[in-house]
């Protein structure tokens, strides 16, 4: 029996873990798969426990592993994973010095599309490359490596000499149901919502995969334009025995898009009322499939769900275009609407930084935001991620290199009208004219459940934004403080 020992990055920017700590559900998919096949496994979730590259250190030296994996994890759908590839690389090369035999394995959407530039640099201690989907390839190269014949699996990538060697991918798994994530392995006590009314938090997949064609997301070119489902009856068995084991309350769906058939998704929302489960449940969406569902929205705010993400993106028809949102601002408007009016806190994303802002794009952006009037806006930093289709569109107008920066905050893109510093002022601009006219509305409601939510995201968002990201010149305020809460 072999021992392998998966970690997370110990990477932290503003605005991934404002509102609470997810498990990482990925790490927990391949531990199990690792168990399955026999092997003994460790996951240590660095970065949610805070730790440090040290711990990491001190972390394989007392458990003396194998294998060490890592991939390129933030507790999103995926699509801001780049960030961690730096800090994923060091825990690779820490197993390394603890123990030159100790086999290296990396994972994730950025190495499987960037495999050549990583394994190129031979200051990077990586023994395998898991592409794509990993679980069976990862199962098959633990069954392989004792016997010499670990090059041989599919599904990875290697150095041979000075040559990189990717082989052939592995078909997906048909039957998302037979995966069993070690959820034993996780420490439970450190996942928390933070949003009152809090509780223990666990991420969740319904389903696998996008063919949505968002020019910025890496999800459809990394599913290969393929999307798979779990049976709405056994995530439910999934979801009570997380209840009944780890005190659960709150689930996150972390599909990229979890709602893509009705008629599925519908038989899932019925079984959530039926079992009245008692918990709620946060999810990622599309704009359409709001509208599309606009006659039984009372059945997803009946079976738990408090909060919907939705990608509004931009108010620009053009931008819009060139992101292949396949929608436009009066869905956005129309589907928000419809959320507020059964009853659902709604989030929305606005982009900010394309190469031809301005502060009167800016401007515009803003007075969009507040005219769709979502509950929350965030503002994410336009980041041509290296694999996707707007890279090739930004790439003379990049101007950072350091992945680590490619967090969706600090800006990559110099507009052709704007200069790095003055997106960075325009980020803290967005929040403060946002959220200065959206507090009102708040303070304003009635003493109730989305009053308190409301009130309480609030002053997570705000309350250490200073000590992780430099808004200097925004104007933005150092303490979120409402005394009428």
């Amino acid at each position: 029996m072999s021992k392998i020992l998966f970690v997370t990055a110990p990477y932290h920017c503003w605005g991934v873990q404002v509102v609470g700590t997810w498990p990482p559900l990925h790490l927990a998919y391949l531990a199990g798969a690792a168990l399955e096949s026999g092997n003994e496994a460790r996951i240590y979730d660095a970065m949610n426990k805070r730790h440090s590259f040290e711990h990491i250190r001190q972390e394989i030296e007392r458990y003396q592993p194998d294998y060490v994996m890592t991939i390129d994890y933030l507790p999103v759908t995926g699509a801001i994973s780049t960030a961690t590839v730096p800090d994923a690389l060091k825990i690779l090369d820490i197993a390394k010095e603890v123990n030159p035999a100790i086999v290296t394995l990396l994972g994730g959407p950025h190495p499987t599309f960037m495999y050549d530039e990583i394994l190129g640099d031979d200051a990077n201690h990586v023994d395998y490359i898991l592409m794509g989907e990993p679980e069976q390839t990862l199962k098959q190269l633990l069954a392989a490596l004792p016997e010499g014949k670990g090059k041989e699996v599919k599904g990875v990538v290697y150095r041979e000499g000075a040559e990189i060697v990717p082989n052939e991918r592995q078909p997906h798994i048909v039957e998302l149901d037979s995966l069993v994530p070690a959820w034993h392995l996780l420490d439970w006590e450190d996942y928390h919502y933070a949003v009152e009314p809090c509780g223990r938090m666990a991420s969740i997949l319904t389903s696998r995969g996008c063919d949505m064609d968002c020019a910025f997301c890496s999800q459809r070119m990394f599913w290969r334009e393929d999307w798979r489902c779990r049976k709405p009856e056994k995530v439910i068995e999934e979801m009570v025995h997380l209840i009944d084991t780890y005190q659960i309350s709150f689930f996150t769906l972390i599909d990229a898009y979890p709602t893509k058939h009705r008629d599925r998704w519908e038989l899932y929302l019925d079984l959530l009322i039926e079992r009245k489960l008692g918990v709620h449940l946060l999810i990622e969406t599309r704009v359409e499939d709001i509208i599309r569902d606009a006659d039984i929205l009372h059945k997803y705010r009946d079976a738990g769900i408090i909060h919907v993400y939705l990608g509004a993106e931009s108010a620009d028809k053009d931008i819009l275009n060139s992101l292949n949102k396949g929608t436009d601002f009066e869905q956005n408007k129309l589907a928000l609407d419809l959320l507020r009016e059964a009853g659902i806190i709604t989030e929305a994303s606005f982009m900010i930084g394309f190469p031809t802002e301005t502060w009167e794009s800016i401007e515009n952006t803003i007075e969009s935001a507040k005219y769709l009037n979502p509950d929350i806006a965030v503002f994410p930093v336009v980041t041509p991620m290296p694999f996707t289709p707007i890279h090739k569109e930004m790439k003379e107008r990049i101007r950072v290199f350091d992945y680590s920066k490619y967090n969706l905050v600090t800006p990559i893109v110099e507009p052709y009208g704007m200069t790095m510093e003055e997106i960075t002022k325009a980020l803290g601009t967005c929040y403060m004219k946002f959220y200065g006219n959206k507090v009102q509305e708040i303070v304003a409601l009635e003493d109730g459940f989305k009053r308190r939510y409301m009130m309480s995201a609030f002053k997570l968002m705000m309350r250490d934004h200073g000590d992780h990201f430099d808004f200097d010149g925004s104007n933005m305020p150092t303490h979120f403080s409402i005394h009428t809460v």
